[in-house]
This record gives C-alpha cells, sequence and structure tokens, in this order.
C-alpha cells in the first residue's frame, strides 16, 4: 500500500490544499476498493506540531507526528501563506531535512503553490524546474537563483518531483496524481465527482513531453517539435540530424540527456500517448488509430503500445474510454 503524506509545516498553511489533497485522494481510493481492488493508498496528515490552528482559530489541524513515519511513498507540501519565506524556512528546517531524507529513500515529492518554497530549501530542485504561483515568483527567483521557474507551467515534472501553479490550481496536481497513482479511469471519476478540469493536465496529449522538454537544448527541442507534428509520417533520424545541422552520434547524445530518451523511444512515446488518448476520448477502431499515429504493421503497434501501457489497444480502449467513464453517483 502507498503511504502518502501530506505535511503540515509550523506557519500559516492553506487550509483548502491540505484538505482537498486529502479529499480527493482518500476518494479515488474508496472509488479504487469499490472497482474491485484492493486498498492502493493510505493518506496521512503529519506535522513537527500537534495542533496547528488556521485563521484566527476558526479551524484547527491535528496532525500525525511526522517522527512516527518512517518512510513515505509520496509526501505533499500544501500552500503556505507569504508571511515571510525566509523566516517560515527557518522554522520547518527540521522538516526540511525529513523531506530530503525521505526522497533519498525513495519517496517522490508533491509542492502546491508556494510550498516550493519548502521543497527548494532540500536542494533538490537545484538546476531543475519547478512552478509555483506567479505572485511569489520575485522571492522565489531572489532565494533559489539556480533554480529554472516556470511559472506559467500549470504542473513541472521532474524524476519524483511535481511542482505546481498557484491557488486552486494544485486540483489539477492532485488529479495528475491519482491518474499516476491509480488510474486514467479512477482520475476521470475523480474529475467528474469534484469537478476538475481534467483537460488541463493529464488529458493534454504530450504533457509528459513537454515536462520533458524543459531544458536548454534548442535542437533537441526543435527535433522533438518535429517528432510530435509528423507522427504519421516515417521519419529518418539520419536525416533529422543532418537537417539539425549535427550529427547522429551526437544528436543522440544529447537526446537522451535533454529527454532521458533515445529519439526512437521519445518517437514511440509520443505515437503510444496520443493513441491513448484517441482510444479514451474518440469512436476510432484500433486499426484507424493506428494510422493516425504512423503504425502500418499493427503486430508492431500492439507490442510497443503493451510494452509502455501494461494493455493491449483493446484492452485499453475497453478500460479507459470515456464514453464508460464511471457515473459521478458519489
Amino acid at each position: 500500500m502507498q503511504k502518502v503524506v501530506i505535511l503540515v509545516p509550523n506557519e500559516y498553511v492553506n487550509l483548502s490544499s491540505v484538505a482537498g489533497s486529502y479529499e480527493i485522494l482518500t476518494r479515488a481510493n474508496d472509488y479504487w476498493q469499490r472497482t474491485g481492488n484492493e486498498s492502493k493508498m493510505e493518506v496521512i496528515v503529519a506535522g513537527f506540531t500537534p495542533e496547528l490552528q488556521l485563521d484566527a482559530g476558526l479551524f484547527t489541524i491535528h496532525p500525525v507526528h511526522i517522527k512516527n513515519i518512517d518512510k513515505a511513498d509520496l509526501v505533499i507540501i500544501p500552500s503556505i501563506a507569504n508571511n515571510g519565506f525566509e523566516s517560515m524556512i527557518e522554522q520547518n528546517l527540521e522538516m526540511v531535512s525529513w523531506i530530503k531524507e525521505q526522497y533519498n529513500k525513495g519517496a517522490e515529492i508533491a509542492s502546491i503553490c508556494s510550498g516550493a518554497f519548502l521543497l527548494a530549501a532540500t536542494g533538490l530542485l537545484e538546476g531543475k524546474t519547478c512552478s509555483t504561483h506567479w505572485n511569489v515568483a520575485g522571492d522565489f527567483k531572489r532565494m533559489f537563483p539556480n533554480i529554472n521557474l516556470h511559472i506559467d507551467k500549470l504542473i513541472a515534472s521532474e524524476p519524483g518531483i511535481y511542482t505546481n501553479g498557484g491557488a486552486f490550481s494544485f486540483l489539477n496536481l492532485v488529479l495528475f496524481l491519482v491518474e499516476k497513482y491509480f488510474d486514467r479511469q479512477t482520475a476521470i471519476f475523480c474529475s467528474k465527482i469534484f469537478q476538475i478540469d481534467i483537460e488541463r493536465s493529464s488529458q493534454s496529449p504530450f504533457l509528459i513531453f513537454q515536462i520533458q522538454k524543459n531544458h536548454d537544448d534548442d535542437v533537441i527541442r526543435e527535433a522533438q517539435n518535429f517528432i510530435e507534428e509528423n507522427l504519421g509520417e516515417k521519419i529518418s533520424f539520419e536525416e533529422l540530424a543532418a537537417k539539425l545541422a549535427v550529427s547522429r552520434r551526437n544528436f543522440d547524445r544529447r537526446f537522451i540527456k535533454a529527454t532521458g530518451n533515445t529519439p526512437v523511444e521519445y518517437l514511440q512515446r509520443v505515437k503510444v500517448e496520443v493513441a491513448k488518448r484517441s482510444l479514451e476520448s474518440g469512436k476510432k477502431t484500433v486499426f484507424e488509430v493506428m494510422n493516425d499515429v504512423g503504425y502500418t504493421d499493427d503486430k508492431a503497434f500492439r507490442e510497443v503500445f503493451k510494452k509502455l501501457t501494461g494493455l493491449s489497444p483493446l484492452e485499453y480502449r475497453a478500460k479507459y474510454n470515456m464514453t464508460h467513464a464511471p457515473g459521478t453517483i458519489a
């Protein structure tokens, strides 16, 4: 069972980002069980203080003591009010260390809005991409100049680290996590129950690949765009490398460094991602979808699709097609 820990720092916390994350994740786990699966997630609200009063005492959080948690699978850092981020970090150095320790043990970390300040204080974002609320971008850049801040991104992703923009866009981050930790069907259910626009995050055909464009290699980014815009065509990477004025060997090396995939792997992943979305939301046959993404060999398409999704195209369509999505009864 996955252990998810929603943190409560020793500072003013945005209650909605704690309660909202808790409610969506627990509802996802409940739906997961009602559809015939074993419980997959335990959601814990934890901190170093036994009680935190918010909004002049109108609301109170009673977190589990964080020292009782040895290892988490996912740590969620909520949004934090701008009452001086430097002092907030000073008050939570023990939590900063705990977050870094959990990441080193294999946990994934997700920060909501200005919770990115606490995550950045761990050093885990140095040289990486991050998103946060546009209203605190100035403070963030001043305090963490070596982090590549993208305030235009709804969700920014690094290996095992996810950050999101401001305010109630955290709902899209949580929906993204639901799809990642459960499956597409559960995410669709939650999007309907909580009326979250799934299109804003995880349903974008190129979400994964837009994330992989968070690098500084303009040549490789141009190659990625070419791949995505020519899915129905036969792509020669030799010719593409020559067109971009780099050797094939150098092209492959730079592509792997920038995206974490070889050009062939990237092409396969883009094709499968687009095929998935078409199978989820459209009425085309598997054969039509296969042709749309440039495959002419049915066996090759099925093998690549199953390798990347764990399901055949027919199985995926039957399970995730939105015309057969779960109802909205709670």
